[in-house]
This record gives C-alpha cells, structure tokens and sequence, in this order.
C-alpha cells in the first residue's frame, strides 16, 4: 500500500491540491501498479473532503475503488458518515497497539476500548464500509506491554476486520525486532493478514520492512521518496529494489520503470528535493565520477551491479571533473558523437581536471566548448598573462593591474576603463604603445553558456578581432566571464606576437 497522499502528506510543510491528490493517485494505481493508496485523514478540513470526492469518484468510474483506503478514528461512526459523504468504501481504523498510549492518551481500559472498536466496525459494516486496523505504537507495544497486544489481536480475530497493520509509529525497531515481532504474531495467527508499517528514525526502513517481509507478513506500507512525519516512511523505491533483487521468492506487480516518474512529480508537487545521492533515485546514483570506474565499465563492466540505472527509465552518466580520467571523457564523446585522437584526448582531460579544481562538476554538454578552446590553442606561446586584479566599485571607475610576459620580458600596466574587461583592454593597449605594436580591433564580443546550465556553467566567450583587412577568432573559456574573455585576448596576442 502506498501512503504518500495521507501519511507521506504529513511531512512538514507539505499539503497537496486536489487536483496533485488526483493526478499522484492516479499515477500510483495505473501506472506503478501499487495495490492499494491510502489518500487521506477522516475529519480533516472541507478542502480534504472534496479532494477525497475527487479521487472516489475517478476511481469508482474506473474500478479502483476498493483500493483507495482513508484513515478513521474511533469516534462512534462520525468518520464513517465523513466516509459516506467522500464516497469512500474502506477505512484504515486507527487504535492504541501500546498500554502506554490507551493509559495515558485515551485514559481507558483494554475492555472500553475494544468495546468502542467493535461499535465502529459495525457501523462500518452496515454501511458497506471494510475495515482495516491500525495499531498505533505497536513496535511500543511489543516491547513494553507484549500482553495487551496479545489480548488485542485475540479481540480483532473475533472480528470482521480484513487487515491488522503493525506501525512502527516512531520508527525505533532494530530489523532483528522486525523479524522477531512479526514472526511471533505471524505463528500465532497464521490466518490472519498483517501489513507492516515502517518510519524511518533510525535509517532503518527499509531493513525493518525487509526483515518483516521475511518473518512472514502479508503487506507492506510505503511512500515515494520516503516523505513522512519527522523523518519519513519506508521508501517506495529502494524497498521495491530490494524485493527485487533480493527477495526472489516473492512476487510483487510494482512497475520499478516508472518509480522515477513517479518520484520527480512528487517532487514537484511536494516541494521535497529528492537528494542527490538518494538510492535509485537520486541524481548521482548512477553517475561515476572516478575515471577507474568508467574504465572498468568498460572492461567487462566491472563497475555493474544488478541495480541498472534501466530498469528504473534512467541512464549511467560519467561525471566530469578533477577525479576524471580519458574513459570517463570517452564515454560523453561517445553519447555526443565525437572522437579525438589520443593527443587532443590528453589536452582535453587535462583542461578539465583543470576547470575541476574551480568547478565541481563539468557537465557533458561543456565538452564542445572545452574541445574548442583546447584545440584552438595551435600557436607557441610567446605572451603569458601572469596575473591581473579587477576592481569595480560604485562610483568609481572599473580599474585593472595587469603583468603580461611578451617574448621573457614582464611588464606592468595600470587603466581604467568602462567596465572591467575594458581596463584590462586598455593596460594591455598600453604595454604594446610601449613596444610599439598596434593591437587588432576588437569589432564582435560573443558570450554563451552550455544549454540547461546554471549560475555555476562554464561560459565561453568568442571574441572577433580585425587586423588591417583580416578578421579572426579567438575563444575563451572559464565559469567566470571576464575571465573567459582575458583567455581569448591572451590568445589573440598570442596570434599576433607569433
């Protein structure tokens, strides 16, 4: 069962339209083949009630109206009424699994509630209405009051309830009580179906559900992308991963090609990043950075598990950066259609272990760029600039110190000018006045960065200079951009020293 909508909506913060309830539970049921959605809390607020409309009403149209499920209380049919008006057919019953909380939060005995329990059923009942049973803090429970959850469960076999749901409400089971808890109840009464309900406190979710599943029970409780109270539930991705892959003898109907559909539109919706090294889904999962990892992919895919980034609709990706190597490089020319010989293949890696150094992560779609500059650089060099300072302040104008090498002799110049670039321009202009050199027009100033790039992209800028009848280009290419334009000037003199 997915609880996404009811229990994966308590996360902080987080509160669906209807119209996002509707589109999830519909994605949920069609597409990612879930069993059963828990879409909401009996009681909550008007707007709760009709986005509830919303949902039974699509799913009575199309045969799914046995799987959506809403939580009740134990409130003398007054959910069931709020039940009637939403058009929902089964409750998920929530009741005390622990002493501690029928003590000291309802302060009643075993027998008033079991008796208050039995009412709701009926009046369930006579409304066509099936019942499911929450324990409440039965992790708790089994710890600490083992005898009440006993006479409890000998209450509810007594009675016409389809499913007893086991939470480990504040998410502090070890996965070995998981298995012992689950186990014991499970001898007990065999014949009677239990789900199991994990949080996530400790890290331990899907361990927990894993290790319920192999003491024996019937059902399990999940969210996407683990949303829930405090920490979150049980996630619907890497516990379906797990069953897979780990558990052959069961078989299960969950679509995993579309649980990262599925997981981004909750994103969306939500407004919950997944992090980027979340377990199948998140954006790093199947990203190598190291380039001894790509090379093995290579060689006899070394670096592969069962956990193919394919069977979730994704693609392996080899990040770029100072940990790089030529098979990760190889490997974006590949997915780019583009080849290098061993030589520009050398240079190439070397400039972005370079740019790794300032940019944590250079994206396949700089690889272009970073070719062009590299490849552009078939000159000797014979002008070096050394170092420069950039200053801009307001109401001053924008001043540049530069030290430039031409041919083993250093110079030193100051200018101002219009904008940063432009002093640095015009100290350069002034070095060449010194040897007597004229420097070629600058007559077109190009600046662009790689598609779907953000504030931190590498950016190239293509300047065009014009020398007597001559034009020519150079480029340029840095995360900042009058850097990227002091590159292409450098190529330039360059270009015209040689």
């Amino acid at each position: 069962m997915d609880t996404t909508l009811r229990d994966g909506e308590q996360t902080s913060s987080v509160s669906f339209s209807a119209s996002e309830k509707l589109t999830i539970a519909k994605l949920l049921l069609e597409e990612l083949k879930v069993d059963r959605i828990e879409i909401a809390s009996a009681r909550v607020s008007e707007g709760e009630l009709q986005a509830v409309k919303e949902v039974t009403e699509w799913a009575a149209e199309n045969e799914y109206l046995d799987a959506v499920e809403v939580l009740t209380f134990v409130d003398n049919g007054v959910s069931i009424d709020w039940m009637i008006e939403a058009g929902a057919k089964v409750q998920n019953l929530l009741t005390k699994g622990s002493l501690n909380h029928l003590t000291h939060q309802l302060k009643k005995t075993s027998n008033q509630h079991f008796k208050e329990i039995k009412n709701v059923i009926s009046i369930a009942k006579k409304n066509n209405i099936e019942t499911n049973i929450y324990l409440e803090d039965w992790s708790n429970g089994m710890r600490n009051s083992k005898d009440y959850v006993y006479e409890f469960l000998e209450f509810l076999s007594t009675q016409d309830v389809r499913r007893i749901m086991l939470p480990d409400t504040l998410g502090v089971l070890t996965p070995t009580e998981s298995y012992s808890f689950v186990s014991e109840i499970k001898t007990k009464y065999p014949n009677l179906h239990f789900d199991f309900h994990a949080h996530n406190d400790y890290d331990l979710g899907v361990s927990n559900a894993m290790e319920a599943l192999r003491a024996g029970a019937d059902g399990l409780h999940l969210t996407v992308n683990g949303m829930g109270e405090r920490a979150g539930n049980a996630p619907m991705a890497s516990t379906i991963a797990v069953i897979n892959d780990f558990m052959p003898e069961l078989e299960i109907g969950v679509n995993e090609k579309v649980l990262f559909t599925v997981s981004k539109l909750v994103e969306n919706f939500s407004g919950i990043m997944i992090p980027a090294n979340k377990p199948v889904i998140g954006a790093n999962v199947f990203t190598q950075t190291a380039g001894i990892h790509a090379d093995g992919d290579n060689k006899k895919n070394l670096y592969f598990s069962d956990l193919l980034p394919e069977r979730f609709g994704r693609t392996r990706q080899y990040a770029l950066g100072k940990a790089s190597g030529k098979a990760n490089i190889q490997k974006n020319l590949q997915e780019l259609g583009l080849q290098l010989n061993d030589e520009d293949l050398k240079k190439v890696t070397q400039r972005i272990i370079e740019l790794g150094d300032k940019k944590q992560v250079v994206t396949k779609e700089d690889l272009p760029y970073i070719i062009s500059d590299v490849l552009d650089r078939n000159y000797e060099e014979k002008v070096k600039v050394n170092s420069y300072v950039l200053t801009h302040s307001k109401g001053l104008k924008p001043s540049t110190t530069v030290s430039i090498t031409i041919n083993n002799e250093t110079f030193e110049e100051n200018a101002q000018g219009d904008g940063q670039f432009d002093a640095f321009m015009n100290a350069i202009r002034n070095v060449f006045r010194n040897k007597k050199m004229v420097l070629p027009d600058l007559i077109d100033y190009a600046v662009r960065i790689p598609p779907g790039s953000h504030s931190d992209a590498l950016c190239e800028t293509i300047i065009t200079w014009k020398r007597i009848e001559k034009e020519f280009k150079t480029r340029g290419l840095d995360s900042d951009q009058t850097v990227s334009a002091i590159k292409a000037t450098e190529k330039m003199l360059n270009i015209i020293v040689s």
